[in-house]
């Protein structure tokens, strides 16, 4: 065990959430509590308290601080990159933090996360990462012609994170290797993405009649509300 009675309050609210993400990589995030982060420290099942109120406050400190270290890796690798390779610079660092660091993207973007309107600082670290590529975005080119306003910047950027979120869930499952895909395909797969994006970037966007045409379509398919309830399930 880990003795730390003699410590200060803020290296024992430092030593709770490192504690806590051995905790979750030992027993996954379900293994939580604070009496178990506080045993495992050797201290009092009352001391966690004195910096977070209940299990949720510390796990939305976790979650917190692992997007606040994404959005420094990301702002860092893109801004060491050449202006008209920020886009792509940004698209390997987030494929690279998610590789390194699996547990912590897990926590961001695979999990439960607790309730955004009681954990106002665990939202605007998330808010960080999305706005650094919204910037990217608008930085580019592409983002001056006229046929790409504010709401279709919005929808490109929602774009490129489902795109290369859904790279690193396909690279990182199981299941891919249950289905025929070549050798090629997989080995140029992060490559491939990443070209992808530029040409969708450069190519033309859906017209008002398109976009209505193919929503009415989701619409009849896809209730209102069904995706967002069935990711918070």
């Amino acid at each position: 065990m880990r003795g730390i009675m003699s410590t200060s309050r803020t290296n024992l609210r430092e030593a709770c959430l490192s504690e806590a993400i051995r905790t979750i990589e030992k027993d996954g995030i379900e293994g939580l509590s604070l009496r178990k982060v506080a045993r495992r420290l050797g201290v009092s099942h009352q001391a966690p308290y004195k910096h977070f109120a209940s299990r949720e406050h510390l796990l939305a400190e976790v979650v917190a601080d692992a997007f606040a270290d994404f959005a420094v890796f990301l702002d860092k690798r893109t801004r060491s990159s050449r202006t008209e390779d920020e886009l792509l610079a940004m698209g390997l660092a987030y494929i690279e933090f998610a590789l390194k660091h699996p547990l912590k993207y897990r926590l961001m973007f695979s999990t439960t996360l607790p309730d955004r309107s009681e954990h106002p600082v665990m939202l605007e670290k998330a808010e960080r990462s999305y706005l650094l590529l919204k910037d990217c975005l608008s930085g580019l080119e592409y983002a001056h012609r006229p046929d790409i306003d504010e709401a279709m910047l919005e929808r490109d950027a929602m774009l490129i994170l489902t795109l290369v979120h859904g790279l690193v869930t396909a690279l990182t499952s199981d299941a891919m290797d249950t289905m025929p895909i070549s050798e090629q395909a997989r080995e140029s797969a992060i490559a491939h993405t990443l070209a992808r994006i530029g040409t969708i970037l450069g190519g033309s966007v859906p017209t008002e009649p398109e976009m209505e045409r193919i929503s009415e379509a989701v619409r009849d398919r896809i209730p209102t509300g069904a995706v967002t309830l069935n990711l918070r399930d």
